[in-house]
């Protein structure tokens, strides 16, 4: 599956234990993201657009109102890092 450098960068982040944090609209509708690393900083690759594109190929899933986490499906897809291999 083709997965652009952005995606990738994101999907890097949540396997290493990061989150997406989102805000809903009065429509019920996720308006706004912020993905953080497990330290706690803000990733900038992460916009609408990336995280509608991994929602709708099902690599990152939400359960219960809390943020959202990479799948097992997300995580078979992430290639490693160099830091990581």
């Amino acid at each position: 599956m083709n997965i652009s450098k952005h995606e990738q960068r994101v999907l890097h982040e949540l396997a290493l234990g990061g989150e997406i944090k989102y805000a809903r609209g009065g429509n019920g509708k996720v308006r706004s993201v912020q993905c953080y690393t497990r330290d706690g900083f803000v990733l900038s690759a992460c916009t609408m657009d990336v995280f509608k594109r991994l929602k709708d190929k099902r690599f990152i899933k939400s359960t219960n109102g809390r943020p959202y986490r990479i799948t097992h499906l997300g995580n078979q897809s992430v290639r490693a890092q160099m830091n990581q291999r």
